[in-house]
């Protein structure tokens, strides 16, 4: 220590260092040094205090050293995290904009009611327009309940162990599998398996099959099993906003489990399971490698009549287009104005799900 111990030192000398040498910093605790310590004396030698003023500006040095690197590092986060959005934000609205500008000439009243003519050189897109929606609407129909009910009781009933660890790790590797896997799922376990057992029971002749093909049915269970671990994801995401101590008070007021979620964990997450629902459907609705082989067919001037009939779909008529019309140059209006026509409607389901949340969280404030 910088002090001698043959007196009693007084409280004078801390406060006279701390105002003559030690400078406040920004965003700083300077942890004092042990010359600093306050003693019951009114006089000090100047060697004390010399010494104790070179260790103040030591530690002053050391605090603004941390403190500007800190700074330099935080200016460099700050700029690439502004520079990789700028990225993003350009490459986003430049194939916006280049799909807008060359197919918003194309799209009028005809071209939304009308079906394709002239081997799809003309025409509208209505029965892709349909199809879509047909598909989107039975995927919900036999996704959205299920994958709801899983995460309910994955995140309210099931115990948190190793068990449930496993299923929610198996859970997000499936909604990262490719698509393409999904729809060779669908081929072989929906089509080939369940559709010719069903054939077989029912004694159909294998020549007409009847569920033993690609049709609308599977093509929506297909892409309900690849939106089904983004339902159960989304669902048990918002249910963990939901705060434990609520449930635990509901407990101690006597509820039971069911009154628990019933009450105050479904009201409080309805709006986040929602969106969540909302952007899976609308991610399955812009798939097309699920649907390649389970139903979606290359050109159909008519409206599927039941879910056993195949049927047009807008992401699988640009795909068609592309890749296989007589004259893909001739077609380039009617893919950019098929691919605007598809991505305004999921942007109309994102904004449905966002708006919804919007609203429900604004209600909550009020409550």
């Amino acid at each position: 220590p910088l002090f001698s111990v043959d007196a009693n030192w007084g409280v004078t000398c801390s406060l006279y260092l701390l105002s003559e040498f030690c400078e406040p910093i920004p965003h700083q605790k300077i942890q004092l040094p042990l010359s600093f310590v306050c003693m019951t004396h009114q006089n000090i030698s100047p060697h004390v205090a010399k010494s104790a003023a070179n260790e103040a500006d030591s530690a002053k040095e050391r605090a603004d050293l941390s403190f500007n690197k800190r700074k330099v590092k935080e200016r460099w986060f700050y700029r690439i995290a502004l520079f990789s959005c700028m990225i993003i934000f350009i490459a986003t609205f430049s194939i916006v904009g280049i799909i807008l500008v060359n197919g918003i000439g194309t799209i009028s009243w005809e071209f939304l009611t009308e079906a394709p003519t002239h081997g799809m050189s003309e025409g509208g897109i209505f029965p892709a327009i349909v199809g879509t929606f047909f598909l989107v609407m039975y995927m919900s129909i036999l996704t959205v309940p299920l994958g709801t009910v899983i995460a309910f009781y994955l995140s309210e009933i099931a115990t948190h162990g190793k068990m449930y660890n496993i299923i929610m790790s198996a859970v997000r590797t499936l909604a990262a599998v490719p698509s393409i896997v999904f729809g060779l799922f669908g081929l072989s376990f929906f089509v080939f398996f369940i559709g010719e057992n069903i054939d077989a029971a029912m004694g159909i002749d294998p020549r007409e099959p009847l569920f033993n093909k690609p049709c609308l049915l599977w093509a929506a269970c297909t892409m309900g099993i690849l939106t089904l671990p983004t339902n159960i994801v989304a669902v048990t995401e918002a249910l963990k906003m939901v705060s434990m101590e609520q449930r635990i008070s509901g407990y101690c007021m006597g509820m039971s489990k069911w009154e628990v979620i019933r009450y105050i964990v479904f009201p409080q997450s309805w709006g986040g399971i929602i969106t969540g629902l909302v952007l899976s459907v609308s991610r399955g609705a812009g798939e097309v490698a699920p649907i390649l082989f389970v139903g979606a067919a290359y050109f159909l001037p008519f409206l599927p009549a039941d879910p056993l009939s195949q049927f047009m779909e807008l992401g699988y008529h640009i795909y068609i287009m592309t890749t296989q019309s007589f004259n893909v140059e001739k077609t380039l209006p009617i893919q950019y104005a098929t691919t605007l026509v598809l991505l305004t409607l999921t942007l109309m389901l994102n904004a449905f799900g966002q708006a919804f949340r919007y609203i429900h969280r604004k209600k909550l404030k009020q409550l």
